[in-house]
């Protein structure tokens, strides 16, 4: 059998993550993602007129121009902005670059319900256009004049795109994965821009290089500082009869809630807990098989309240939302995926108000960082200065 068998779709090169069948030797790292790729036989429109139903700010307008330019020279980018900066919107002029000349472009996310999202999203933006969602289960359509995909379907795209958009680089599943980074490199054919509103020391490293350069944003796009979490200790039966006090007090102001869990079993039991007390209520958790019905349902206001895992961390924005995070000194909680949820509130321009309350035993220093960077943020706003 040979011994220098190298996949040459992952670039795995370790034996004992190499298996052998009828004498041919097949990579078990990368043996899921196996099925059609992209053909790269598809014809773009040459037009892409595109639709706002509201103007871009100037930070965002100075940003999207930025970051075309970059393009146009060749450099890669990190774009870092704060949770609500309209990260989406500064993408606009590039990918409407990229269509107007023929170029393919893709915009990958690691979840699926992000995915979604983004495709009604730019559909109403782009709306002459014919773009197209690829994530698991839905692999039909693989090419359209912009592709939004999830970024485990990235192998369907060999040195395929010549912008790759790639947002929330910092949240599971494709932190960490180098399975998913390969793919990420794989589907690459000239240039990529990166966002996160969390980027780590490595990556800020990294884009400091000659040749990549990093864009930040600090302000929200309707210039109101982000929310600044509330600390509430307490032991155990303190925090439960806190949370109901919160939950009342808000949902008699008429306001929704998502409440914050760290786990899939926590999450089922505060729910259970809680609609003791309060009606037309739920929980999600990524073994929730109906997730989208659930999410439509508290849009339209039938739920008051979530009871959340990490799945409505990023993605999903709702007006007048407030946020609770139980056990917010959980160890699954770092400073990074606090600033996420923490950034649920105040998104909306009619509602830019927001609040934030973080339930623990004890103010560890994951919690403490995160609200220290979120005070940071909120002193490089040009009207608190």
């Amino acid at each position: 059998m040979p011994d220098n068998f190298t996949c040459p779709i992952c670039g795995n090169k370790d034996p004992k993550y190499i298996g052998y069948k009828n004498g041919k030797p097949y990579c078990r790292k990368c043996i899921t993602f196996r099925g059609q790729e992209a053909s790269g036989d598809y014809v773009q429109l040459d037009s892409a007129e595109w639709t706002l139903k509201y103007e871009l700010s100037d930070d965002q307008k100075k940003l999207s121009k930025q970051l075309l330019e970059n393009f146009q020279n060749g450099i890669d980018s990190l774009v870092h902005a704060v949770c609500g900066s309209g990260k989406t919107e500064i993408c606009i002029g590039i990918i409407s670059y990229c269509i107007r000349n023929g170029l393919k472009v893709g915009f990958a996310v690691p979840r699926r319900d992000v995915c979604i999202e983004l495709y009604y999203r730019f559909a109403d933006i782009f709306r002459e256009n014919d773009l197209t969602a690829v994530y698991g289960g839905n692999t039909k359509y693989l090419e359209g004049d912009l592709v939004l995909l999830t970024t485990h379907q990235l192998f369907r795209y060999d040195h395929y795109f010549d912008l790759l958009i790639v947002d929330e680089i910092d949240a599971f599943p494709f932190k960490g994965s180098e399975i998913l980074e390969v793919f990420f490199k794989r589907s690459i054919k000239k240039n990529y821009v990166l966002m996160t509103a969390t980027p780590n020391k490595e990556t800020l490293e990294y884009f400091s290089k000659p040749g990549r350069a990093i864009l930040q944003l600090f302000s929200r796009f309707h210039g109101k500082p982000l929310p600044v979490p509330r600390v509430i200790k307490g032991n155990e039966l303190y925090l439960n009869y806190k949370l109901v006090r919160e939950v009342s007090r808000i949902l008699k102001s008429f306001k929704q809630i998502f409440i914050f869990t760290p786990t899939i079993d926590l999450s089922i039991k505060v729910y259970k807990f809680l609609r003791l007390f309060f009606r037309n209520g739920y929980y999600i958790n990524s073994h929730s098989e109906n997730r989208d019905e659930i999410i439509k349902r508290f849009r339209v206001k039938k739920y008051r309240y979530l009871v959340t895992t990490a799945v409505l961390e990023r993605g999903v924005t709702v007006k007048d939302l407030q946020v609770i995070v139980y056990h917010a000194d959980h160890p699954i909680y770092d400073s990074y995926s606090l600033i996420q949820i923490a950034g649920r509130a105040g998104r909306k321009k009619e509602a830019p108000e927001g609040e934030v309350i973080f339930l623990a035993r004890e103010n560890n220093e994951e919690m403490q960082r995160a609200i220290a960077e979120i005070n940071a943020a909120n002193k490089k706003l040009p009207n608190l200065l």
